[in-house]
């Protein structure tokens, strides 16, 4: 074999070794269920008092070590994975170092729920980056959410850090974790099938496989770090992120929930040529979810808009729907948001609304033709 294929192989090889690295990140980090737990010694009572004392984790400030079905009061705390998870008091802190790809965007997924406060919320950060994440609004019927937040990795190891930053007086009073997963993204670019990017949601935050109620993308989140690669979502409230294997979507594998009304938003800035005229396309359904009623989704490209009824039986179905218009400019904004306000009619307390999938955005060639 010549020097020459002797490289191409050996490009080849780290190329998809590389992949295969990153590929097997996806998925819960080293004690991310938190189900190897501190020794009798290094806790008093629930709370933790040796910062290393849970494998993989180091803490800081006031954590509690929860074992499902233990009472708080007359609330039975409830533990989604497994057996366990961790409470974060006033200022309190869990964070491990991770090896990652520089360069590479990834996306954090875990699962939280509050305990007392209705204000509850949590900064998730890896250097130089955070957020901070509301967690006051609960969208599941059993209390637990999960979250997603991403990054770029600036070296080759970072630390994730789960803090929160409350002040309340009792602080065992904070916000319960279980499950802090990773997953590489991989950014996908527009085409000419579509000038949107990840228009039809395939790219996009870890989903837990032993959880029914998909991945909360919170609000404004902004383009360049969003777990939701191509969106932004711009609005007060999370968009839901679902799957196939636990909701109905229109196609492929994944799609978008849209749980909060007009406070639900996903945008993309697309480019576009003035005077030209384009298609929106896109499938607007429901879940499969038991969210029942009235909906209607609305659909913007700049000041171009579309208001798309659909009856929901909350049993899965779809519709497609077209936005046609003429660019004015060399950016155009993309937007969709839900017009009202859905419960789901199993527990009249759970968020819900229409799902928004398959969006594709196409310039027409000959406009009188169509």
């Amino acid at each position: 074999m010549s020097k020459f294929a002797l490289s191409v192989l050996s490009v080849l090889l780290c190329a998809s070794y590389c992949h295969l690295a990153v590929a097997l990140i996806d998925g819960l980090l080293p004690n991310g269920d938190f189900e190897y737990g501190p020794k009798p010694s290094d806790m008093k009572g629930t709370v933790v008092i040796n910062r290393h004392a849970i494998p993989e984790w180091e803490l800081s400030g006031f954590v509690e070590y929860i074992k499902a079905g233990q009472k708080q009061g007359d609330m039975l705390l409830v533990v989604p994975a497994g057996e366990f998870a961790v409470r974060l008091g006033n200022e309190a802190s869990i964070k491990q170092k991770v090896k990652v790809i520089k360069g590479m965007y990834y996306s954090i997924t875990f699962s939280a729920a509050r305990t007392c406060a209705q204000e509850e919320r949590l900064n998730v950060s890896v250097a130089p980056d955070s957020g901070i994440l509301p967690i006051q609004t609960t969208y599941s019927s059993n209390g637990w959410d999960s979250y997603a937040w991403a990054f770029q990795a600036d070296y080759p190891e970072v630390e994730i850090v789960i803090h929160n930053p409350g002040v309340e007086e009792d602080p065992a009073c904070g916000p319960l974790i279980d499950s802090v997963a990773l997953k590489a993204l991989y950014p996908p670019r527009p085409t000419n099938k579509n000038l949107l990017k990840n228009g039809d949601f395939e790219e996009g935050p870890y989903i837990f496989p032993n959880t029914s109620w998909g991945v909360l993308v919170p609000p404004n989140i902004e383009d360049d770090h969003s777990p939701l690669p191509g969106w932004m979502i711009e609005s007060l409230k999370a968009v839901k992120y679902i799957d196939a294997e636990h909701f109905s979507v229109p196609q492929g594998r994944r799609a978008v929930e849209l749980v909060a009304g007009k406070e639900s938003a996903i945008a993309q800035i697309a480019r576009t040529i003035p005077g030209k005229v384009y298609t929106l396309t896109f499938a607007v359904g429901d879940a499969n979810n038991k969210c029942e009623g009235s909906m209607v989704v609305e659909a913007f490209a700049d000041r171009n808009t579309v208001k798309v009824p659909y009856e929901s039986k909350g049993t899965g179905g779809f519709k497609r729907a077209v936005l046609r218009f003429t660019a004015v400019s060399t950016r155009t904004r993309i937007m969709f948001l839900s017009t009202f306000y859905t419960m789901r009619s199993d527990d009249m307390a759970s968020l819900c609304g229409p799902v928004v999938d398959d969006v594709k955005l196409l310039s027409i060639r000959n406009p009188r033709r169509v």
